[in-house]
This record gives structure tokens, sequence and C-alpha cells, in this order.
């Protein structure tokens, strides 16, 4: 006797049982192994103090789809995981919990609050690992690695090492986008830009030793304390004869030059701008081109410094309200005008930004950016989908100089050493004993650590052991795909790209997989402040892992935002319950001896050969989807296959022959939903890897795991074209046979004859032999075939179809008196409905003062309750003609 299984299907049964097997056995382990080709994925590593969110659990069930289907092709798939030490969010979260005590970084010092961080990090670091387990992804867990770790900081620091002595890392005084709340630089691509209602100032500049005035429109005023110039464009007639004069800027009383620059846009406001040098990047160039030299006049914290003479220690916003009315007070204030523009954040915290003048480390970006466009050019590295190769071309030849320093603690610290007495910069790995220009001992580390992202850049080679030439990292570099949001192409994308290329001397993956974001029902972003976030752990445990992972990859296609019901959810998991039952129907309906036994296919009947050529093509389909990343398209396809073609029809074609007297048929017809039900199990594997597991497990006579068996192949032999056409044609003749049986209410349970009219001979042979299926799952007594209608007469059913017409004869299926006793009783139901609904509406007191939606809704039910009355009627004539 063969074990069943449980008659209810309950993921929590074994979902957690299944992974802990999968763990133990090392089935996710991959290892360099010279007889097996390659399939390389990085994990893009979630910060190290996460938690599971839709955008991970999409992005990893992507990957962990394509690794287990690459593993079951025989490759040797590694997936490897890891996260990321996020310094700013990290940092951040341990100030606040410190703040919670009593403490302050600047306390404890820099030692002591690297403690405090790394038991955060220990603390709270493995819960999105543990997350992800329960999703079910297959990674390496025994390659995991942490962005700080020591081999991986090694990485980071050669890295930095070789950058700088090729001259592509340098220190510099630049504009940067400075965080006052989280107190240092930011890059360009960790700013969000939110369109804003701000203001347009109007501020009269005095032209010296005259009484002319020119006049400057800015959004920030406050920074006029910092203006070290008037720029006008050397072609402006308006402003020709001011080049090379002074003007005086107000409330400050400096002396400051008015200078041509074609930078200026005439036609933009009053052709006129004030040159800030330290406070925007654009008047940095313009100050640089005419040694304006620099004048900053903000702290880190956004409060106005000694530069700002009187408004010194207010605060940016408290000082533009000052300057704005003491402005207005003498006379300079012309006019405000209400202006839209695009305001920088910073995106952790969401504070605006404050461009200003800092001297930081800086990697130059042309030479890297270079080849990294060339090699997306080339072929070399493919986007899914391709329409974001532009933003990625875009971004690359209009890429800035990058900012890598960070006034943080937590991170990478910059491998970068100052002589106190000669100023001589040193970059080392070790601590230098000495000066290496003055030889004095007197020296000290730079304080700045890296931006995170210098060392994510860094990921699919450090992972595998660089800068050391490992056998691992010979093998599995370069990578084959990378699975990430559209959202980090900037961030990380891209300096992947240019860090692979500089280092390892080719891309680091071919095919970037770009997944969009998951809404929620109403099309919303999910976030903490709409409180519309569904959290998946929630989801598993109502529904398992499989419900949700089929729900996110259906419906769903590379690089567009999708929208997530949890009715969806509910509807796999009623898929996977499907299956389940599908199961216990075959295991329950299989004979011991079945196993061994040999598929004869010369013993193959019409419905078997058309289940395995639709399997051999659906395999075949379906690996062609996955090789086109189209996950989605290969999910619904197996949905229906399963469902349609699998459970509803092919086991109640053969039900007769396991329940009939045929002993041959019969063992046939087990193989057959035995074989099919393995390759089921086997495309489904990478898509719902529990529920496949566990069934595969009760199957008989099962040598391997699931996880670790052949993945289906196209099979010729399996090509069975003419079965497909004449099963599909039979199935589409009852399924319209079904439908008019329900449009007429008609009971499974009365039979009728079904008469077919055609005059295809080709047709007529499909009926003839299909003459069993038409009894079993069409409800007929007997079928006939006729060449015309002639002698069938008027009181049928008809059904047309391609190449014939369907009749069911209406005394077959109709007891005439029944039908008219109920069509009578819905008649009078109507009558009442109508006569409630006309009586409001006759009411002129409820049509005037009921509100209008209300009114309009019973004007709908009247058409409505008027149009099935008039179908009950012409019903009723028929039947009582037809009696």
């Amino acid at each position: 006797m063969i074990e069943n299984l449980p008659k209810t299907y309950n993921p929590k049964d074994f979902e957690e049982r299944i992974y802990k097997f999968w763990n133990e056995e090392r089935y996710f382990e991959a290892n360099v192994n010279k007889e097996k080709e390659p399939f390389t994925i990085m994990m893009p590593p979630p910060n190290v103090t996460g938690n599971l969110h839709m955008g991970h659990a999409l992005n990893n069930t992507i990957q962990d789809i394509l690794i287990r289907w690459k593993r079951m092709e025989g490759y040797e798939a590694l997936w490897l995981p890891g996260t990321d030490h996020a310094s700013i969010s990290t940092e951040a979260k341990v100030v606040e919990k410190l703040k919670k005590e009593g403490k302050s970084k600047e306390e404890l010092g820099r030692e002591k609050f690297l403690e405090a961080a790394w038991d955060w990090t220990r603390e709270y670091g493995g819960n999105i690992n543990n997350q992800l387990r329960k999703l079910g992804i297959s990674c390496d867990w025994s390659k995991e690695r942490f962005t700080l770790d020591e081999g991986l900081s090694n990485a980071v620091e050669e890295v930095f090492i070789r950058l700088y002595e090729k001259g592509l890392i340098y220190r510099g005084d630049r504009i940067i986008n400075w965080c006052p709340n989280c107190k240092t630089a930011i890059s360009d691509a960790e700013v969000d830009h939110e369109d804003s209602h701000g203001h347009f100032w109007h501020i009269k500049y005095p032209i010296k030793n005259s009484d002319d005035f020119i006049i400057i429109a800015t959004t920030r005023p406050e920074t006029m304390l910092g203006d070290l110039a008037i720029a006008v464009h050397p072609e402006d007639e308006r402003y020709t004869n001011l080049i090379g004069k002074y003007a005086i800027l107000p409330l400050v009383n400096r002396e400051i030059p008015i200078v041509a620059d074609e930078y200026v846009d005439m036609k933009f406001g009053t052709g006129a701008v004030k040159i800030t040098p330290s406070h925007d990047p654009n008047d940095f160039e313009v100050g640089y081109r005419h040694n304006l030299g620099q004048c900053k006049i903000m702290n880190d914290d956004a409060t106005i410094n000694e530069n700002g003479g009187k408004y010194e220690g207010l605060d940016r916003y408290e000082a533009r309200e000052r300057i704005v009315e003491d402005l207005d007070k003498e006379g300079y204030l012309l006019k405000i005008e209400d202006h839209e523009n695009s305001v920088g954040h910073c995106e952790r915290c969401k504070t605006v930004v404050e461009p200003i003048i800092s001297k930081q480390w800086f990697v130059k970006m042309e030479p890297l950016a270079k080849p990294a466009l060339e090699a997306y050019r080339n072929g070399e590295l493919d986007f899914i989908p391709e329409r974001f190769g532009k933003i990625y071309s875009h971004w690359l030849e209009n890429i800035r100089d990058w900012c890598i320093s960070r006034q943080l603690w937590w991170g990478h610290r910059l491998p970068v050493y100052y002589c106190r007495d000669c100023n001589e910069i040193m970059v080392s790995k070790e601590a230098p004993e000495k000066c290496s220009k003055c030889n004095s001992t007197n020296i000290y580390q730079d304080e700045d650590t890296l931006d995170t992202w210098f060392s994510s850049a860094l990921w699919p080679f450090s992972t595998l052991g660089w800068p050391e030439n490992t056998e691992e990292l010979e093998y599995f570099y370069p990578t084959n795909v990378l699975v990430t949001g559209y959202d980090i192409i900037f961030f990380w994308i891209v300096r992947m790209v240019f860090s692979g290329i500089e280092q390892m001397g080719e891309v680091p993956f071919k095919d970037v997989f770009l997944t969009g974001l998951v809404r929620d029902e109403q099309g919303r972003k999910m976030s903490k402040s709409l409180g519309n976030g569904i959290d998946p752990l929630d989801v598993i445990d109502e529904y398992g892992a499989d419900a949700l992972r089929f729900t996110l990859i259906t419906g769903n296609s590379p690089g567009n935002d999708m929208r997530f019901y949890m009715e969806r959810v509910e509807a796999n998991r009623n898929f996977a319950n499907k299956l389940w039952n599908a199961t216990r129907f075959v295991l329950m309906n299989l004979d011991e001896n079945i196993i061994s036994e040999k598929l004869n296919l010369e013993n193959l009947e019409e419905e078997d050969r058309w289940i395995l050529s639709r399997m051999n093509n659906v395999t075949k389909e379906i690996t062609e989807n996955l090789s086109k990343y189209e996950i989605g398209i290969a999910g619904q396809k197996l949905y229906d296959f399963i469902w349609d073609e699998y459970c509803d029809w092919y086991i109640e074609m053969v039900k007769p022959r396991l329940y009939g007297d045929n002993e041959e048929s019969n063992k046939v017809a087990q193989k057959v939903l035995l074989i099919v039900l393995k390759d089921i199990l086997k495309l489904l594997h990478p898509f719902m890897p529990f529920i496949t597991e566990e069934i595969w497990s009760h199957l008989p006579e099962n040598n391997e795991v699931l996880i670790v068996s052949s993945w289906p192949v196209y099979d010729e032999k399996y090509n069975f074209k003419e079965s497909e056409e004449r099963i599909i044609y039979i199935m589409k003749a009852i399924k319209g046979i079904r439908n008019a049986r329900a449009e007429m209410n008609i009971a499974p349970s009365r039979k009728s004859k079904i008469i077919f009219v055609t005059k295809d001979e080709k047709v007529k042979s499909i009926l003839e032999y299909g003459e069993r299926y038409f009894i079993n799952l069409a409800y007929a007594q007997d079928i006939e075939i006729e060449e015309d209608k002639e002698k069938i007469g008027d009181d049928n059913i008809q059904v047309v179809i391609d190449r014939a017409e369907i009749f069911l004869p209406l005394k077959d299926l109709i007891d005439f008196e029944k039908e008219l006793e109920r069509l009578e009783k819905e008649k009078d139901k109507l009558e009442g409905e109508l006569k409630r609904v006309r009586g409001k509406l006759s009411n002129k007191g409820f049509v005037n003062k009921a509100p209008e939606n209300i009114v309009e809704a019973e004007r709908q039910k009247e058409v409505k309750y008027s149009d099935m009355m008039d179908k009950v009627l012409e019903r009723i004539k028929y039947v009582k003609e037809n009696m």
C-alpha cells in the first residue's frame, strides 16, 4: 500500500521541517566542480538591521526560482547571501538607542561607540536572514558574508589604495550634498528630489559709486551671506556696461565683482545671478574659473557660522526669515514671487540637504565610467527590461565625481594617515610608523569612513576572496545575473560594473533583472506613514510560503510595479490545495506494482497521448520562458496546465478506466498519471518548493530528493500533435455543451442525447472516438452524428463549434411543468421587487431629498429588474408553447 498524503493541506505541517532538512543535508551549498558549469547569483545584501518586506520577498523569490531551476538543470548553482553594514542607517539607530539611555556618541568616543554598534548588529543582524529562510530561499548559507567581514574590509582597503595610486581617488574642496541631521556628506544617488512650493526673492544689489543697482532673484536668500560675485552672460547687452564693476552685497556691505560667464542663462529670471561658490555646485565652477575663493557661511548642523555676522548661530530657515525682513526694512527687497522647484532631501532621514563646500575624498569618475558605458554598448551587459539601459547610459554620460567620505564612525575607516608636522598624506593598510616625507612620528588617521556603496560595489568579487586569486573567484566569477530593484541602478549597479571592470577586467554579471515595486491594492507605495504595509511573515503564517511566492511572481513582469491583493494569495493557496487533492487521488488509485513497469507507447489511449504531449510542450515553453526571465509567464502557464488540463480534464477523463475492468488500460492510466505528476512537481518546484518537495517525498520509489532531481527536458517521442488536436476539439465541444446546460440551469443528473451535425470527415472520426468522453463528461445518454439538421426539429438547445453544430433535445433536459412552476415563482418575486422600487421612485419626497447616489441606485435596480422580468416572461411563453 502506497502511503498517502494527509487529508488536509496545511503548510505549517511541513514547511519548517523541509527547510531544516534541505539545509542540514547541505543541498544549498555550491563548490568548485570542474565537471559542472557554474551558475552564480549574488544576493543584493539587505541592511544588517533590516526586516523582511514585500520588496525583499519578491526579489528573493525571483532569485530562488532561477537558482533552483539551474541547480536542477545540472549547474553548480551558487547563490551567495550576505548583509550590508548600512553605515548611515545603522549609526542612526545606535545613536537613537544611546540617546534613550542618556548617552551620546561623542561622550562614548569612537572605540566604545563601535562596540555598541557591533552589539546592536549582533542582536538584530540575523533577523532578516532568519525571515528569508521562512520564504524558502536556497542560498548557500555556508558562504554568507557581511560587508564589514575581515576579508571584505581587506578588499575595500586594497581597492582604495589601488585607485589612489592610479590618481583616481583624490582629496579636495568640492560642493557636496550635506545632511545637517545625519551630519555627513551623502552622494547624489542618496538624495531624493521632491517638488516643493517655494519663492523667488528679487533683491536689489547696489552698484558701487553709482545710484544704479542690479536685480538678483534667489530661492535661498540666506546664502547671500556667502556671495562672492554676480555673474551675467558676456553677450547680454543689458549688463555689458557693468562687467568688471563692483556691486555692494546688501546687509553685509562687502564689495563683490560683476563677472561675465557663459554659464548664465540670459532668458531665465533677471539674467543676473549671485555667485556663492561654497554653497552651490554651479557657482563653485564659476568661482573656480574666476578665482573668487570661498566663503562658507554654515556649520555642520545648518546654523549660520561666524562668516554670517549678526546672523551667526541662527538656523538656516530662521536666518532666511530675518534676512528677508532686514532686506525689506532697508529697501533692498523688490518683490516675492511664488516658485515651484525641486528640493533635495536626505534619502534616509528626509532632511533637506544643503549643498556645501567641504574637504572630502572623491573618486574620479570619468575614466571609470567610460569602460562601463562601452560594456553596455558592446552588448556585454543586458538589462531586463531593455528600457533601463537608457537610464544606465544617461547616468554614466552625465556622471560627476563620487564623494566617498562620510563623517561617520560605523563603516570602513579611510586607510589614510596625515602628518601633523608637514601635512603629508599617506595611504596605507597599516598605520605608518613615521612620516614618509619628514620622518615625524606625529601621525593620525583620517576620522571619516567610506560610503557604504564603496564596499557594496565590490560585492560580486570581494565575497569570493578577492584580492586573493581563489579557486572560487576563478570558477564563479563573473556571475550570471543580478536581480535587484530598478531604484538602485545609480547606487549600486553602475558602481559594481565599473568596479568589476577596473579590478577584474570584466563585467561582474551578464544580465541585470530589474524588479518593480510591490504596491498595495490601490497602487500606493507601501510605507509606515500610510500604514498600508503588509508583512510577508504574516502572509506566510496564514497561507504558507508557497502561496506568497506564487502570488509575487504571477501577474508580474520585469521592471513593472505590481499591486498586491490578499485575494490572489488565497487563490494561490487554493491552487496548492488543488494539487494536493489531485495527488491524493492519484496515490489512492496507484498499485504498488505499477512503478516498476515501463510505459509502452503502443498501449496509450488518446487522452494519454494528449496529456503527455501537452506536458512535453509545456516543459519546452517554461524552460524557454525562464531562460528569457519571463518568470510570471512561466508561472501562469504552469498554473493553467496543472489546474485545467491535468486536474480538471485528464484526471476526469481517466476515472472510468481506473474504475473499469480493462486491466491494461487501468495500468496505462496509472502510469501516465504518475509520470505527468512527477514532471509537474519538477517544473513547479522552483516556484512552490515546499509543497512540491512534500508531495514528492510521498511518491513511490523516489531515490532522490526533488531539490536536486533533474529538470524535465523536451522529448520528441512524446510529441503527439494529432492527439492534441483531437482531444482539444473534444474538450471544446464538451465546454460548449456544459456552458449551454449551465445557462439553462440544467442539473448534471439530467442526461440527454447529443446530436452532432457535420459533413467534415475528420470531425466525424474525432466525435465518434470521443463518444465515451461525452457520456462521461457532457452528461450524454448517447450521441448521434448527422450530416444535416433537417430531421432534428426545432425543439433543441443549439451550440456552434468549429466545423460542427451540436443539438441537445429539450425534452431530454427539461421537466416543463417543474420549469413553469419555477418561472412563475421567479416572476412573482420580480413583481414584488419592481413594485417596491417603483413605489420609491414615484415618491417625490424620496427623489428630492435622498442623496443623488441613492436615487440613482434605485433607478439602476428598476432597469435590472425590468430586464430580468422580460427574460422570465419570454421563457414562460417558450415553455408553455412546448408543453
